[in-house]
């Protein structure tokens, strides 16, 4: 059986509304994955809404906030995780972990990240939700799409608008709330001396949730997203996504035709083409014309289905998750298998566990500070009277943590003397809390002990070992 992903997504939708050049209507539907949303929805917006007023204690002059972006200094806070400039690494190590995650979950279930969690989904539902309260579902408000403007309706209108716009101004409020001290800046708002740059931003951000949530919905899942064009490059046949039994439910008739032909001992399908899939769609496909590229697999076309399906007396999962190829095995007559576990997931898995692993690692070896060495150039290396030679260094040591630290410099791989500029008679200094501090060092030694020398900073305070390597020269 050929296989044909379907790209054209005007030829997808809801052929009404798709004549009419209309956005999509999706219509309310009941069932386990529809609760599972509902689930996922009030989960990721209590996390995000709440999450800026959580305190975290990380001692003095550090702020108490558990989730901070503080770009104006230079760091990022998430409760006891602290980084730096210099630990950038590990942000983009977490991003190559997110995306190896993202791609198990397609090997292993499609477009399930779009579905449930993508924020651009969750919105979207929070908007529709909104829509269906104040103007009634699917058949109402198609209905009204063309009727006289009545007080009522306007009434209507202006009252989803109005929650929309409270809504979005919300979302960008929180949103600036996680580069500032989020109680600070709220309470700057209630007495109107929050910043023209703050205010800004949360207006920019509230026309973005409401354009995006409130008018482009299916448009941003199927046209401005990149990942479903990804997603058609990596589709995987074994993967449980959305699909139509076809095998089971064609040829379609209705339910009243389909139990006469079928009392004549002719095949029916169990299709009744009541049109529910696809007016429960967000995107408005019909994926009973195939896989498409634009499905975001949120399954409820399946709840829809299965709804009628009960109604019917008939057998759930005509629309339901199945891998491809198992659809295949029914146009066969065979049993359906299932290969979730196989070499692709299993080298995913393999892959995002060894990188936790190792991100896991660099986290709880990440130091509170770090020291680095430049060598002069410009002479590399002098001569003195006495035949010996010094060479000149700049040592810098950062303090990441929020206490002054007292640390000890020594060098060991050759035989020199050591002098730090400015330091009579020792080698111990201190480095104020998030600060850095750059020494002028010498090493004295004889014209033959070149090679490389290794420094060593101490942490009188804490006790960590700091160390970096040069070159002591002759020329």
């Amino acid at each position: 059986m050929a296989l044909t992903i379907e790209i054209d997504h005007a030829k997808t939708r809801a052929k009404a509304a798709a004549a009419a050049g209309q956005p999509v209507v999706p219509q309310s539907v009941k069932g386990p994955i529809r609760r599972i949303k509902w689930g996922i929805l009030l989960l990721t917006l209590s996390v995000y809404y709440a999450t800026p007023f959580i305190r975290w204690d990380r001692g003095p002059n550090a702020p108490d906030q558990a989730v901070l972006l503080d770009f104006a200094n230079g760091r990022l806070y998430a409760f006891f995780v602290e980084i730096w400039p210099q630990d950038f690494y590990l942000v983009t190590g977490l991003m190559v972990f997110a995306a190896t995650i993202l791609i198990l979950t397609n090997a292993l279930a499609g477009r399930l990240w779009c579905g449930f969690a993508c924020p651009q989904t969750v919105w979207t539902d929070l908007f529709l939700l909104v829509e269906r309260l104040i103007e009634g579902d699917r058949r109402l408000r198609l209905k009204n799409r063309n009727a006289p403007l009545t007080a009522k309706r306007a009434a209507q209108i202006a009252a989803k608008h109005a929650a929309w716009l409270l809504i979005s101004l919300a979302t960008g409020g929180t949103l600036i709330f996680y580069f500032t001290d989020a109680p600070a800046l709220l309470r700057g708002f209630a007495s109107g001396e929050a910043s023209a740059n703050a205010s800004t931003w949360i207006v920019v951000f509230a026309g973005t949730t409401y354009g995006l949530a409130g008018f482009a919905r299916d448009q941003v899942c199927t046209f401005m997203c990149p990942w479903p064009r990804l997603q058609g490059a990596i589709w995987d046949p074994e993967a449980y996504t959305v699909n139509y039994r076809d095998y089971r439910g064609e040829q379609r008739m209705s339910a009243k035709k389909s139990t006469a032909v079928r009392l004549e001992g002719r095949p029916a399908g169990d299709c009744v083409d009541c049109g529910q899939c696809v007016a429960v769609c967000p995107i408005g496909i019909d994926i009973r014309e195939g896989p498409n590229f634009a499905c975001i697999n949120c399954g409820l076309c399946v709840d829809a289905c299965d709804g009628v399906m009960s109604k019917l007396g008939r057998p759930r999962g005509l629309i339901d998750y199945e891998s491809w190829n198992n659809i295949e095995r029914g146009h066969r007559k065979e049993q359906p298998v299932n290969r979730l576990v196989r070499p692709k997931t299993i080298g995913l898995t393999a892959a995002c566990v060894g990188l936790a692993a190792t991100i896991g690692v660099a986290f709880a070896t990440k130091t509170t500070a770090i020291l680095s060495v430049q060598h002069d150039r410009d002479p590399v290396a002098v001569q003195l009277s006495d035949g010996s030679l010094r060479n000149a260094y700049t040592v810098k040591l950062l303090n990441k943590s929020s206490a002054p630290h007292s640390y000890t410099l020594s060098v060991g791989g050759v035989d020199a003397k050591l002098a730090i500029v400015g330091i009579q008679n020792g080698s111990s200094f201190m480095v104020g809390p998030e600060t850095s501090e750059a020494l002028r060092v010498t090493l004295t030694g004889s014209a033959d002990g070149r090679g490389d020398v290794v420094f060593t900073a101490r942490d009188e305070t804490g006790g960590v070992v700091l160390t970096a390597k040069d070159r002591f020269v002759d020329h």
